[in-house]
């Protein structure tokens, strides 16, 4: 087995699933070198190709949320905690369906007496019934992957709120700003966003650069952007040039 043979096990040993993009960037190829090393791997049953991703046989099975909420999932509950620790008891929150925004929700256990709103089922589980938390889900369509509501209802919902802390994750951040793969997402953490008196976007390095579907917003919809790493410069340069705070944790 070749010296990036091992790398790509290790890599997939401690994330479980990973996207092809994050991986080859991880070994520093080509996402066509990194087709050709996934081939005998494959065939010899050490990993399962997926669309877009590589994974594990025995995590194979998982929902597409479960993965990705494996993915930098270190990073992930780094960002969490440094978010969590500039919320107080007793405060308003409005968090999107994603996986950063997930790991939050379950760092907030150690705040009480929160007011949150969301249209992610994962994280109305995580924060309802506990801490004397209130939590208001909004309803709509609801997603097989991830269990979160979306549609026309959901963001007239999240309209209704005015919260202190809005937070949202991003599926990619170009110089451009925040964008997604999904427009009903896209749309849902535009609403959101709109409705904090802070405004927080939270999203770990893998996502800058990468170009996604739909734009969210520009950089000036927000005050505050909180990654694992600092952006590249161009991106850092725009956010600056915004008025938009980078904090890297």
């Amino acid at each position: 087995m070749s010296k990036r043979h091992a790398q790509i096990l290790d890599y997939l040993h401690k994330a479980g699933t990973m996207t092809t993009v994050v991986l080859a960037e991880r070994l520093g190829v080509s996402t066509e070198t990194l087709r050709r090393d996934l081939k005998p791997l494959a065939r010899d049953g050490k990993v399962t190709k997926m669309h877009g991703a590589v994974g594990l046989p025995g995590l194979a099975g998982e929902a597409p949320f479960e993965r990705r909420m494996r993915e930098n999932a270190s990073e992930k509950r780094r960002i969490a905690r440094t978010v969590a620790g500039t919320i107080a008891d007793g405060e308003s929150v409005m968090l999107d369906t994603g996986t950063t925004t997930s790991y939050l929700a379950r760092e907030l256990l150690a705040r009480r007496r929160l007011t949150v709103v969301t249209n992610s089922s994962d994280i109305a589980r995580t924060l309802a019934t506990v801490n004397g938390n209130t939590v208001f889900m909004a309803g709509g369509q609801l997603r097989s992957d991830s269990g979160a509501a979306f549609g026309a209802s959901a963001i007239e919902f999240a309209a209704r709120f005015s919260v202190d802390h809005a937070i949202i994750s991003a599926g990619a951040i170009v110089t451009q700003g925040v964008m997604d793969f999904d427009l009903a997402e896209a749309e849902f953490a535009r609403t959101a966003l709109a409705r904090g008196a802070r405004r927080l976007v939270i999203t770990d390095r893998t996502k800058f650069g990468r170009r996604g579907l739909v734009l969210v917003c520009g950089f000036d919809a927000f005050d505050e952007l909180v990654s694992d790493a600092a952006p590249p410069g161009d991106i850092a340069a725009a956010l600056a040039k915004a008025g938009c705070r980078m904090t890297a944790c």
